[in-house]
C-alpha cells in the first residue's frame, strides 16, 4: 500500500515523498479513504501512530479540491488540548501542505493573542486551537465558525481529563450542524463515548494500536525502592553518561519542579515542563532537549503530549500513573520508528496496587532491577 493507492492528489504526494513518507501506517491507510468520502470518524489510536496525518491529509485534499464558499472563511477547525500539540499539528499541516495555497495557523494561550488576531484577520481555511484561547477570540468577535466545513477533536480522552469538556461543548454549540466531524481519542471510555454519540452523525470507527500494546523494542523493568530513596536512585541511573537523553515523568506540576531542583543538587541540570510554565520556557526546553542540548526532561503527562522524538532512549517513570493506560503512552515515547528503547519505573510501596492495574492491562509482570 503507498500513499497513490489512496488517490492523493499530486502535491500532497509531493510533499509527503519531501517528508520521506512512503508507505501509510494503518491508521492512514484506514481512515484517509473514509475522511475522503466525507463520512463521519472515530478513530481510536495512540501517539506515534500517525494520526494527525491521517486526518491532515485528506482535510488539505478536500479543501484543495473544493472552493471555499465564502472568502476569508475558516473551513477546518482542529481542537486540541494542549499548546505543544497545537504548534506539533500546526507544522505537519506546513508540511503537508506546503504545495498548496491553502492558509493555516494555531492559536493557544500563555502568549500574546496579537499576532494570532492579525493571522485570522488576512484570512485562513485551517484553524488548530486550544478551548481557551479558541473561546477568548470568538468572544472578542475575532473567529467565526459558522462557515465551517470540518471538525476535529483530537486526544478527545485527554481534553476531558484536563476538564476541558465544558469547553469543549460550548465550542461545538458554535459549529454549523451540516459539517465532517471526526474524532481522536487514545482510549474510549464511557464520557467520550456519550460526547462522541452526541457529536457525530453515523460515524465509521477505526481503531489501530490497542492501548494495551507498548512496543516490543521497549525494555521494560522496575524498581521497589522507598519514596525517600526515589531521588537517589534517579541520580545514580542519570549519572550514567551512556544514556543521552531521559525524559521522567511526574505526577504533578509540583513534583516536576521539585525533582529538577533535587537534581541540581546532585549536579544533574534538567528542565521541567507543565501547564504553569510559561510557553517560551516550555518551547525552549522542549527544543533543547529535542537537539541534545538537554539530557534530562521532567514531565507532567499533558505537557509530554507534545513531545514527539524518534530517538528519545529513555523513560523514567519517578511516579507511577494512576491511570494503566497513561503507562502505556509514556513507555510509547521511547522505542519508535523501529528503535530500541528502556522504559524504567521506580515504585513505592503505596504504588504497588497502580503497579499491579499496569502489569493486568499489559499482560505480563515487569522484570525487577535492584539497587545496587
Amino acid at each position: 500500500m503507498t500513499f497513490e493507492n489512496l488517490n492523493i492528489i499530486v502535491p500532497i504526494l509531493k510533499a509527503l515523498e519531501q517528508q520521506n513518507y512512503s508507505t501509510p501506517t494503518p491508521i492512514q491507510e484506514q481512515a484517509i479513504p473514509i475522511i475522503l468520502s466525507g463520512k463521519d470518524l472515530i478513530g481510536c489510536a495512540q501517539t506515534g501512530t500517525g494520526k494527525t496525518a491521517a486526518f491532515a491529509i485528506p482535510i488539505l485534499q478536500q479543501l484543495a479540491k473544493k472552493p471555499a464558499k465564502q472568502s476569508k472563511a475558516i473551513r477546518s477547525l482542529i481542537l486540541t488540548p494542549t499548546r505543544e500539540l497545537a504548534i506539533q499539528i500546526n507544522d505537519n499541516f506546513t508540511s503537508y501542505g506546503k504545495h498548496l495555497k491553502l492558509k493555516h495557523t494555531a492559536i493557544y494561550g500563555g502568549v500574546s493573542s496579537f499576532h494570532q488576531i492579525k493571522v485570522l484577520r488576512n484570512g485562513i481555511d485551517i484553524l488548530i486551537a486550544t478551548p481557551g484561547r479558541l473561546l477568548d477570540l470568538i468572544q472578542q468577535g475575532h473567529i467565526n465558525l459558522s462557515s465551517l466545513e470540518i471538525f476535529v477533536l483530537d486526544e478527545a480522552d485527554r481534553m476531558l481529563d484536563m476538564g476541558f469538556v465544558h469547553d469543549v461543548k460550548k465550542i461545538i454549540t458554535m459549529l454549523p450542524t451540516q459539517r465532517q466531524t471526526l474524532l481522536f481519542s487514545a482510549t474510549m471510555p464511557e464520557a467520550i463515548q456519550k460526547l462522541a454519540d452526541n457529536l457525530l452523525q453515523n460515524p465509521e470507527y477505526v481503531s489501530v494500536a490497542p492501548i494495551s500494546s507498548a512496543a516490543e523494542t521497549v525494555n521494560q523493568s522496575v524498581y521497589f525502592v522507598d519514596k525517600k530513596d526515589k531521588v537517589k536512585l534517579l541520580s545514580d541511573i542519570l549519572n550514567d553518561k551512556e544514556i543521552s537523553r531521559s525524559l521522567v515523568f511526574t505526577r504533578t506540576k509540583h513534583s516536576a519542579d521539585k525533582l529538577v531542583k533535587l537534581l541540581a543538587k546532585q549536579g544533574i541540570f534538567a528542565a521541567a515542563i507543565h501547564g504553569n510554565k510559561s510557553q517560551n520556557a516550555r518551547q525552549k526546553a522542549l527544543q533543547g532537549f529535542k537537539v541534545n542540548q538537554l539530557r534530562v526532561l521532567v514531565a507532567t503527562d499533558i505537557a509530554a503530549r507534545g513531545i514527539d522524538i524518534d530517538e528519545l532512549p529513555h523513560v523514567i517513570n519517578y511516579d507511577l500513573p494512576e491511570v494503566p493506560e497513561t503507562y502505556v503512552h509514556r513507555i510509547g515515547r521511547t522505542g519508535r520508528g523501529g528503535n530500541t528503547g528502556t522504559a524504567v519505573s521506580f515504585c513505592g510501596n503505596e504504588e504497588k496496587g497502580d503497579l499491579r492495574n499496569i502489569e493486568k492491562l499489559i499482560g505480563f509482570k515487569l522484570s525487577v532491577s535492584t539497587i545496587v
